[in-house]
């Protein structure tokens, strides 16, 4: 059934349980089309709907690499990647510091943060696709003496750069932010890419930017971001790059001719295996 709903302010609903009916369904649309002002269609569907290992773990499909379509099985098992090392690392901190708590814009397993979420249920928090009110409520929560780390996908902290200004730079709080998919992300697409968060992000005053270049550096770094400031005087807000960012100047790697190139995050290995950089050790 297609329900019919009309507010005081005069907008109007339109509202089809079984979205997958698509007869009902292009009636509905029919008749959104002949009504007159502000019309809301509101359409409930089931995400992976018509391939039952889609429907069984909807997450896992929603960005995934090559599989038998046969079993839904990965043709090769993922390893270790920024996220995840991210994720279990943050869960580890937070299981010796009971003020660590996890935030997210409804990325939990894109972020890494599942195993957070399984570890400490009490202390993670899923905002839903609201990144502003995500650093607005690490900035709450920082304020009242816990520390928040706000796990994101970099193209979407875009939609929170008045709230890093005002909420978190201005009062000067401790508020950790663990930016994923920053630089060039491949199969997410143009959407995805986080190119402009160094630019942007270094802009603010108060921002300090870590940016590991292989895992080990990344468990450092969020141990350093958690942990380092607390005896600080004026803490300030850690920028904490999950794949890409500017490396300090010990990351310089020289070429044959003399020439510098600046590597940003794991671009460093990429270059080394395109041949680009001598091997670690070889001047």
């Amino acid at each position: 059934l297609i329900e019919f709903r009309r507010l005081e302010t005069g907008n109007k609903i339109l509202k089809i349980k079984h979205g997958h009916d698509l007869p009902r369904l292009c009636d509905m649309l029919t008749w959104a089309k002949e009504l007159t002002g502000p019309v809301v269609v509101h359409v409930h569907t089931q995400k992976g709907k018509g391939y039952a290992f889609a429907e069984r773990d909807p997450g896992k499909f929603h960005g995934i690499a090559p599989f038998d379509p046969e079993t839904g099985l990965l043709k090769k098992a993922p390893g270790e990647t920024f996220s995840s090392v991210f994720g279990k690392t943050l869960s580890d901190c937070a299981g010796e510091d009971s003020r660590i708590c996890a935030i997210t814009a409804a990325m939990e397993e894109g972020t890494g943060l599942t195993v957070f979420e399984q570890a400490h249920p009490e202390r993670f928090f899923d905002v839903g696709i609201a990144e502003g009110h995500g650093v607005s409520m690490a900035a709450g929560m920082a304020k009242q003496g816990m520390i928040p780390v706000f796990a994101v996908y970099s193209t979407f902290l875009q939609r929170s750069y008045d709230m890093l200004v005002h909420d978190v730079a201005l009062q000067k709080l401790h508020v950790v932010l663990g930016v994923d998919r920053a630089g060039l992300v491949g199969a997410d697409g143009e959407t995805h890419h986080g190119c402009l968060d160094v630019s942007y992000l270094t802009s603010i005053p108060g921002f300090a930017v870590l940016c590991p270049a292989s895992f080990a550096e990344l468990r450092r770094m969020l141990r350093q971001a958690l942990r380092e400031l607390l005896a600080s005087q004026t803490p300030e807000l850690r920028l904490l790059e999950a794949a890409a960012a500017v490396l300090p100047a010990e990351k310089q790697n020289r070429l044959a001719d003399a020439r510098a190139i600046w590597a940003l995050g794991n671009l460093l290995d990429l270059m080394r295996e395109l041949e680009l950089l001598p091997d670690e050790g070889e001047e």
